[in-house]
């Protein structure tokens, strides 16, 4: 049998789940040389670590069958396994796993996390359990206070032990392994293996096996990356986009901050989107209703800070988006890890502004990640992305009764075959977000493009000036710049010469024979831009014979 060496009363929780075979880390744990000792397992996000380590402990926690010869656990006192985890959201999902898998074992798995009342898992803690699932600051308080025995403990299980250390709960780990047994199991679990966990594993476990599923930082192989470049100012509308031509049953998009999440999820909410958010200020209670909003699909999308999502393991999260470059590669790899998992495929998408592309092309170096380059999907790619799904969805599901067959006769001929066509494409469209038209990509324009011509340099036919509100400190760059100023002045790259970028605003020069139609056009109202003003400069004069030309800012 596939898990041959699990208990049996483990054998058909698995059964009772649907599971077949083993994830390659689930089979790793059970072999014979990994019984009975501490292990050290380097595995990716999503590989089925938190089933592996809870048949990994079967034979430790139901080796010894209880008095009727079964293999369940005898009456719950003091706790005999203690899993740990970074954050309430993985404390929460682990408590989950084990208890439907240690079910007809008679576990009782109870979950001590911070953000929850503490008095009622005292409560809890003092009618007994048989396994405890907590985060460290947590556990540690309730150790403290005499309130969580570990006398009994058999066995120790640290899940995500990178992200651990990473949020600072080196001291609370170490003060809970110093508390436990010396005679014990210890499990160590991180997707990457630096000096500090190896360092954790020497001093906590003994004759520990280690077991690397992956090379150390390698990327997920379920995961197919993309790179979109994208003119930072449209980089919400891109989000709209790319969610609409996926259409994934779930879908997470990162942000850098709190604010930056709030706004994004406002924007999808306004433009149609069920979508929640996730970040540090929400409550425990907020958290978890946006959490369950997800899994009983009430909510698609979540917008979320990469703390708030740490651990995160979301059914059906098909798509995962970048819509703020992530700070380095260890980042970039863990929202990653958020789609991609159980052996599901993922898409992970990275919206690269156009004057950051160097900095995203040396993360996804370092990450050894070859995304494909494209830019992201136009409007009309996504129209006919709509229309072939719609294809696809008509047809009946089961069969079609008498009085569906009637009505569908009777409205066939009072309105005909093209009319009802319409009209379900119509109500089609109107329940989906519209998709927003972004600027198209540009192209590397010659730096000679952008100056103005002799003439104009001698006073000939001249040129003017004219002054936007955005600058080096808003991210201004030539490369959107130019394809903004021309769908917004009405004008072609030839028709613009230099532009000067300084720290709050940015001088552009027009040929004298479109300035007045650029003059024009930038009066009527702009709805996707109306943040950036663009005001009319007097003519360009050249300086008079004889005398020097004032310094000009340096150009970008």
């Amino acid at each position: 049998m596939p898990f041959s060496n699990a208990p049996a009363s483990l054998l058909r929780a698995l059964s009772e789940r649907g599971y077949a075979e083993p994830t390659p880390v689930q089979a790793a744990v059970l072999q014979p040389d990994s019984m009975d000792r501490d292990l050290l397992v380097s595995a990716q996000t999503g590989s089925g670590k938190t089933v592996a380590y809870g048949l990994a402990l079967g034979a430790t926690l139901l080796g010894l069958p209880s008095a009727d010869g079964a293999e369940r656990f005898g009456p719950a006192k003091a706790p005999v396994a203690l899993a740990i985890a970074p954050t309430r959201e993985l404390a929460l999902q682990v408590q989950r796993e084990l208890d439907w898998l240690y079910q007809p074992a008679g576990a009782r798995v109870l979950a001590c996390v911070g953000g929850m009342d503490a008095r009622r898992e005292q409560r809890l803690l003092a009618a007994g359990c048989h396994i405890v699932v907590g985060t460290p600051g947590r556990l540690r308080d309730h150790i403290e206070r005499g309130q969580l025995d570990l006398s009994e403990l058999r066995a120790v299980v640290l899940d995500e032990a990178d992200e651990m250390l990473d949020l600072g709960f080196r001291e609370d780990l170490e003060a809970i392994l110093d508390t436990a047994p010396a005679q014990r199991r210890t499990l160590l679990f991180s997707a990457t293996l630096p000096k500090e966990i190896t360092a954790l594993a020497r001093r906590y476990q003994h004759d520990a096996l280690r077991i690397a599923m992956s090379p150390r930082d390698e990327p997920h192989g379920d995961i197919e990356y993309r790179a979109m470049p994208v003119a930072p100012h449209e980089a919400e509308r891109a989000v709209v986009n790319i969610l609409r031509f996926f259409e994934a049953r779930g879908a997470i998009v990162f942000c850098s901050t709190r604010e930056a999440v709030r706004r994004l999820q406002g924007n999808l909410l306004e433009r149609g989107f069920a979508v929640v958010a996730l970040s540090g200020e929400l409550s425990q209670i907020e958290r978890n209703r946006a959490l369950q909003a997800l899994r009983d699909g009430r909510a698609r999308v979540c917008v979320a800070t990469d703390v708030a999502a740490r651990g995160l393991d979301l059914p059906d999260l098909g798509l995962v988006i970048h819509a703020e470059l992530p700070h380095d590669r260890q980042v970039l790899l863990h929202r990653s890890g958020r789609t991609g998992r159980a052996g599901r495929k993922g898409v992970c998408v990275v919206l690269v502004p156009y004057n950051r592309r160097r900095q995203a092309e040396r993360l996804l170096a370092a990450a050894q990640i070859e995304a494909v380059w494209s830019p992201p999907p136009a409007a009309d790619e996504i129209r006919g992305r709509d229309q072939q799904r719609l294809a696809g969805d008509i047809g009946p599901t089961e069969p079609a009764t008498e009085e569906d067959l009637a009505g569908a006769r009777a409205l066939l001929a009072e309105h005909g075959a093209e009319n009802l066509a319409l009209a379900l494409v119509r109500l089609h469209r109107s329940l989906l977000p519209a998709p927003e038209e972004l600027t198209p990509q540009p192209e590397r324009v010659p730096s000679a493009e952008r100056r103005p011509s002799r003439q104009a340099k001698e006073g000939g036919d001249g040129s003017a000036w004219f002054r936007l509100n955005v600058g080096r400190s808003n991210n201004a760059d030539p490369r959107w710049l130019l394809p903004f100023l021309c769908r917004r002045g009405h004008v072609t790259k030839a028709e613009i010469g230099r532009i000067e970028i300084a720290e709050r605003q940015t001088r552009v020069e027009i040929a004298r024979h479109a300035a007045g139609r650029f003059a024009a056009s930038i009066r009527r109202p702009d709805t996707q831009d109306d943040h950036i003003r663009i005001e009319e400069e007097r003519a360009f004069r050249p300086a008079p014979k004889g005398r020097s030309p004032r310094p000009k800012p340096a150009r970008h």
